[in-house]
C-alpha cells in the first residue's frame, strides 16, 4: 500500500514522500510522474497541495514541470550544500578531487594558454619562490600558482570548482605544514617549474602528468 500523509504541513510531507519514491527508484531519471489526480490520490492530499510539493522538489532540482508534458525526474536526490560537503570531506578526498580537476586543467592550459596566461603563471611561480617565511604565505602563494594554471584552461566550471575547494584546502594545508614542513623545498619548486615548462611548450600530456604526480605526492603526505 502506498504511504499517505498524516501530519501537517501537508505539502512538505508530500514532498518528502515523493522524494522517498524517487530515491527508491520507483521513477528513474528522466521518467514522467503519474498525473496530478493519480498522485494526489496516492498521497492523500489535494491537487493544490501536490502542486506545492512538486514546486518544492523542483526548487531543489529533483523534479521539473514541463507545460503540456507533465512532471519529470531530473535528479535522483537533493544535492547537499557544497560548503557542507567540503567541510565534512577528508583532505585526502579533496586532493583526489583536485587531481581530477587540475590534471585536466593543466592539459587544457597547455593547449589553450595565451601569452598573457603564461606570463601570469610565471609571475605566480616567481611569487611562490619569493614568498614570505610564514606557512600561510607559502600556502597562499602555492594556491595562486595553481589557480593561474586553471584560469589558463579557459573553463569557467573548472575555475569555480577550484575556488570552492580553496577555503577547505587552505586551512588543511596550513595545519599540515605547521606539523610536517615540506622535506625538500627545492624538489617541490622544481616540480612546479616542470609543470610551467610543459604548459609553455604546449605539451598537454606532460602537463597533466606533472600535475597529477605532484598532487599525488601531496595526498600521500596526508595519509
Amino acid at each position: 500500500m502506498v504511504a499517505q500523509v498524516r501530519r501537517h504541513p501537508l505539502a512538505a510531507q508530500a514532498a518528502e514522500l515523493l522524494l522517498a519514491r524517487v530515491r527508491a527508484g520507483e521513477w528513474p531519471l528522466g521518467h514522467r510522474l503519474p498525473g496530478e489526480t493519480t498522485l494526489a490520490a496516492q498521497l492523500g492530499v489535494g491537487r493544490s497541495t501536490l502542486r506545492e510539493a512538486i514546486r518544492e522538489l523542483a526548487g531543489k532540482g529533483v523534479l521539473s514541470s514541463r507545460q503540456g508534458a507533465g512532471v519529470f525526474v531530473t535528479a535522483l536526490d537533493v544535492t547537499e550544500d557544497w560548503d557542507v560537503v567540503l567541510r565534512r570531506a577528508t583532505i585526502a578526498s579533496v586532493i583526489e578531487a583536485r587531481i581530477a580537476i587540475e590534471a585536466e586543467a593543466a592539459a587544457l592550459a597547455a593547449q589553450r594558454r595565451t601569452p598573457a596566461d603564461l606570463r601570469a603563471i610565471r609571475r605566480a611561480l616567481a611569487a611562490r619562490e619569493a614568498r614570505g617565511e610564514s606557512v600561510a604565505e607559502h600556502v597562499d602563494a602555492d594556491m595562486a600558482f595553481h589557480r593561474a594554471i586553471i584560469v589558463a584552461a579557459h573553463n569557467d566550471v573548472l575555475t569555480q570548482l577550484f575556488d570552492a575547494f580553496l577555503p577547505r584546502l587552505r586551512t588543511a594545508m596550513i595545519d599540515m605544514l605547521k606539523i610536517r614542513p615540506v622535506q625538500s623545498e627545492s624538489a617541490d619548486h622544481d616540480a612546479h617549474i616542470h609543470l610551467t615548462d610543459a604548459i609553455a611548450h604546449r605539451n598537454p600530456t606532460a602537463a597533466a602528468e606533472f600535475s597529477r604526480s605532484h598532487l599525488t605526492a601531496l595526498k600521500g603526505a596526508f595519509e
